[in-house]
């Protein structure tokens, strides 16, 4: 009876149905585009292969982008977790604006994005022309691929932190003040601890997305070859020179990197869980 009631209140359909149709969508949406990115790349030996992939044109893009990722990605963990903390501990007008904001590069186009972030700070722009008088230049350099890498995955810290916050509570921070703790102890010693692992998977999550960041980069990178050519661009070079060979051995370096992040973080995600089920 009991096995009846719940094979009834089941929302989806059984194993079978829903793993097939689980397999067919993975297929169709991941594994066919990366099985043609192994495919094109197989076409070179492996001598040719580390030949392109070790190009210094393409090396310089790999630490172009590898910096300003990494920069990004510094930046997001320390403004994300300010954010969540402030939509999550505080109660003020324009509140529920602010919180949808967060959201808003999922939405915009990353084209536009670009394009609005290199109008805003290019030299005769809203935040160009002032950043100008102090001698700052932000479009058409390393810094605006910092600025677009930042708008397009700071996202990723806040809606990872936030959940965390908000099961937290302040109750924590205040029993720590009434066993003499200051403000900044009960912080550091009392809720960092907790939001870590969530914070270092939004970081981590943060620099991902900015390592294959396209649209969002290249209408404010200036795109100068040495200097502000992101590995992105790179690939897409190649495609229209129709090297597509090159383009997909850049790719698969690339795809490998992304991997290993996703990989390391869903790791530590489980070692987390297993963590919480363990003081439970």
């Amino acid at each position: 009876m009991a096995a009846l009631l719940g094979a009834s209140r089941r929302v989806l359909p059984g194993f079978t149905l829903s793993l097939g149709t689980s397999l067919l969508f993975v297929s169709l949406i991941i594994l066919l585009p990366l099985t043609g990115l192994v495919m094109n790349t197989s076409q070179m030996g492996w001598e040719q292969y580390w030949q392109v992939v070790t190009d210094p044109r393409v090396v310089a893009t790999y630490k172009v982008t590898l910096s300003a990722a990494a920069v990004a990605s510094l930046f997001n963990m320390v403004f994300g977790l300010l954010m969540a903390w402030i939509l999550t501990r505080y109660r003020f007008p324009g509140r529920a604006l602010l919180d949808g904001l967060m959201d808003l590069p999922f939405a915009l186009p990353t084209a536009v994005a670009g394009l609005t972030l290199a109008s805003l700070f290019a030299t005769n722009g809203w935040y160009g022309a002032w950043l100008a008088e102090l001698g700052i230049k932000v479009s058409y350099t390393w810094v605006g691929i910092v600025v677009a890498m930042v708008f397009t995955s700071v996202p990723f810290v806040v809606r990872t932190v936030q959940p965390v916050l908000e099961d937290l509570g302040p109750e924590y921070e205040e029993a720590a003040a009434t066993l003499g703790a200051s403000p900044w102890q009960a912080f550091t010693r009392v809720v960092l601890p907790e939001l870590r692992p969530a914070l270092f998977t939004g970081t981590a999550l943060s620099f991902t997305r900015s390592l294959g960041e396209f649209g969002a980069v290249i209408f404010i990178a200036g795109n100068m070859p040495w200097q502000t050519e992101i590995t992105s661009l790179m690939i897409f070079i190649r495609l229209q020179e129709f090297d597509y060979a090159a383009a997909s051995a850049i790719a698969s370096l690339v795809l490998l990197a992304s991997f290993v992040l996703l990989f390391a973080i869903n790791t530590l995600q489980s070692r987390f869980m297993r963590r919480i089920r363990g003081n439970a």
